[in-house]
């Protein structure tokens, strides 16, 4: 039989970390990257280098011997892509009429009030006045590009319609579409995975804690200290709504906030997720493979934690020019770290680290004191 070819649009990090798992299952990985310095570049069997948005790239990441399955590692992909995969007669998974949820946060919105699923108050705005009367009825809010946001980018907290002046203005002229949402007084943040197979298996990681700094993600704490059974299984079984309502195909993450009166859906993230690396180490199957599992509509692997607690701490860019050096002076043995192979800048993703271990504020310390030396050799 031969080995199956799994082709992934994307170079960044969350194709690198498929790459070990694809080696593990025999599963020939072919990345589209961006340049031959992108992260995925030396860590995939084969890769083609392009954008996305190049047909004559696209063209040969198809070709023979052609890829049993095209997925992503992120949600920025044009339809003619998934209409060049199904002129080839490749799969995309997730397809775009699933897709186009975690491209556009209005269609999202909708889409989960359809579902019936807790989102914060919010309405599509075009007009200061359209702004204007949002915060009349609730005050300082949260407005977002429809498209195109990530790590805190395209979002805006505002009290008047004077403070989105510009953005309203690029709407007019044919701009991103805008919405707004009321500000959730959120206790903390927290996050479901499921992955789900064309078949409709579906299987659930610990819901986790991530911390947020700056609108990016610092720390992600597994399973979520002091979640209660009865939330955890709410937040779950969200997960498990939306990829099945959705028809997702592959990882999802559902990104929520906990308040005193329940949860709230946040955004939603169709592919392996910066939530989910702690389970390269601290579970029995990683999103990574799981993912990969999934897109193939292969039985989906055990999710279980190996360890009471697992932390993982990320590692942005800090004052070190170069990250290898950091590699010596990390002296806990239980700290595993992961570096993507990326040039550093301030606040950049460039790895992370985690840490497994019987008590949870222990674990989190080691993670991030591990992480802040891999930064910078420095405090956290």
């Amino acid at each position: 039989m031969t080995p199956p070819i799994v082709a992934v649009i994307g170079g960044g990090q969350l194709a690198r970390m498929m790459a070990p798992a694809a080696t593990a299952l025999g599963i020939t990985l072919r990345v589209l990257v961006e340049s031959d310095q992108a992260a995925a570049a030396a860590s995939s069997h084969e890769a083609v280098i392009g954008l996305p948005t190049d047909p004559d790239a696209v063209a040969r990441l198809l070709a023979a011997p052609h890829p049993d399955v095209v997925t992503w590692e992120h949600e920025h992909i044009p339809a003619e892509v998934v209409e060049a995969c199904e002129a080839a007669g490749v799969p995309a998974r997730p397809g775009l009429g699933a897709l186009r949820f975690a491209q556009d946060k209005i269609d999202m919105r909708a889409r989960m009030d359809e579902l019936g699923l807790p989102n914060p108050a919010w309405r599509q705005v075009s007009t200061a006045s359209d702004l204007e009367a949002f915060l009349a009825e609730h005050g300082t809010a949260v407005l977002k590009t429809a498209r195109g946001g990530y790590d805190g980018k395209g979002v805006r907290v505002v009290s008047s319609a004077a403070q989105a002046r510009d953005w309203l203005d690029a709407a007019a002229n044919g701009g991103p579409r805008l919405l707004v949402e009321a500000k959730v007084p959120f206790t903390r943040e927290l996050a479901a995975q499921v992955a789900r197979r064309p078949s409709g298996e579906t299987r659930t990681w610990p819901v986790v804690e991530s911390i947020q700094r700056d609108g990016v993600c610092s720390e992600v704490t597994a399973p979520a200290p002091g979640l209660s059974a009865e939330r955890s299984a709410q937040a779950r079984a969200i997960a498990e709504r939306i990829a099945t309502e959705l028809d997702v195909t592959g990882v999802l993450a559902v990104e929520l906030f906990e308040t005193d009166a329940g949860l709230v859906v946040n955004e939603l993230a169709m592919r392996p997720h910066n939530s989910g690396h702690w389970t390269i180490d601290g579970a029995v199957t990683s999103q990574f493979e799981q993912h990969l599992r999934a897109v193939l509509d292969l039985p989906l692997g055990d999710t279980a934690p190996l360890a009471p607690w697992t932390v993982m701490a990320n590692v942005l860019g800090g004052t070190r020019a170069s990250l290898g050096e950091a590699l010596g002076e990390v002296a806990d043995p239980g700290a595993k770290i992961h570096l993507y192979g990326k040039g550093v800048r301030p606040g950049r993703k460039v790895g992370h680290v985690t840490v497994t271990g019987a008590d949870a504020r222990e674990t989190y310390d080691r993670a991030v004191a591990a992480a802040a030396i891999v930064r910078d050799g420095g405090a956290a």
